[in-house]
């Protein structure tokens, strides 16, 4: 394959992925998932250009990684920095944690994912 521009897609037939091409590092070459994640080590000579096809696949699948993180109701929503609504919602669910009021704190967490959507999803 000729010299690797940063951000080239590439397939790497080793673990069968499609990759954004980040550097080198001494005689590998630096991938990262697209959409962004953890990078990998690759053999420069194996690569080869993705194809539109496998560039679509990579992005819907990056899609919908970040959709999935965005709908994640396991975890409570953290509030924003300086926001008061955000910091409101926060102390009204600390105070039923403190109380064992399940519901009101998961009222909290739907008021301040519902607002997080509405006020800060950029």
């Amino acid at each position: 394959m000729t010299a690797l521009e940063r951000g080239a897609l590439v397939y790497d037939p080793a673990t069968r992925k499609v990759g954004e091409y980040q550097d080198r590092s001494g005689p590998y070459a630096m991938l990262r998932p697209v959409g962004g994640g953890r990078e990998w080590q690759a053999d420069p000579a194996a690569l080869r250009p993705a194809t539109q096809r496998e560039r679509l696949s990579a992005g819907v699948r990056a899609a919908n990684e970040r959709a999935r993180a965005a709908d994640d109701t396991s975890r409570p929503p953290l509030p924003v920095r300086g926001c008061a609504t955000c910091e409101e919602l926060a102390a009204r669910r600390e105070t039923a944690r403190a109380e064992y009021d399940g519901s009101t704190e998961t009222d909290a967490n739907v008021l301040l994912r519902r607002h997080h959507n509405q006020e800060h999803r950029a």
